[in-house]
């Protein structure tokens, strides 16, 4: 019985020392939390101001998770969302004013899992503008802004936009970006006139309707 109380007394002192590590290493897990993941998609990355586009996407590990939409750009702000049970969620968005955008998702850090952030999206808003297109028999005339008109000159004429200002355009999934360099057009229902490098470049006919950011 001598033999055995060290033996009972080591095995007591064992136990009682590996109880509070043990406790403290089931805490630990508890507030491990998992590594996650979101992507983003856009249903498209060009649309007319005032209409919908859909934003969507997706959190690993699945189940609920909030997520906050981060909105760069003329509409900026922050819309928050909960995922559905597999990981995924869904949102309309309306940009009210022309212009290109970011999006990006984040997910809120919580008890369950780590905060992370999803790849930036890209969108461009634009307005319906009535143009035409000015060059031929007018190269090597200076323009309102400074500068000679030549073939080759990038740039379109606008009444009141202060010169430089870039304007992104498209027509027909064609698009350029360019600076105001003129006044003009004088003719009524039309917002911009076009160098001829221009009308060239996004295989403009000439008069029409184009995309337009400002």
């Amino acid at each position: 019985m001598r033999k055995l109380m060290p033996a009972m007394a080591a095995a007591i002192a064992l136990s009682v020392g590996l109880a509070p590590a043990a406790a403290k290493s089931e805490r630990t897990n508890h507030n491990e939390r998992s590594r996650s993941h979101v992507s983003l998609h856009l249903s498209t990355h060009s649309v007319l101001k005032g209409r919908g586009l859909a934003v969507r996407g997706k959190v690993r590990p699945s189940g609920h998770h909030r997520v906050k939409l981060v909105f760069r750009g003329p509409d900026g702000g922050t819309r928050g969302v909960t995922t559905k049970a597999n990981g995924t969620f869904a949102v309309r968005w309306l940009p009210e004013r022309t212009g290109t955008h970011a999006v990006r998702a984040f997910v809120v850090h919580d008890r369950r899992v780590r905060g992370s952030r999803s790849a930036k999206r890209r969108l461009t808003s634009y307005r319906l503008a009535g143009a035409s297109y000015y060059g031929p028999g007018l190269y090597g005339n200076g323009v309102a802004c400074g500068g000679t008109l030549l073939p080759g000159t990038m740039g379109v004429a606008h009444k009141t936009l202060p010169c430089g200002t870039k304007v992104k355009l498209r027509y027909h999934g064609r698009t350029v970006t360019v600076p105001v360099i003129d006044r003009g057009p004088y003719v009524a229902g039309r917002d911009y006139d076009l160098t001829e490098a221009v009308k060239e470049r996004l295989g403009f006919p000439g008069v029409g309707t184009v995309l337009a950011t400002r």
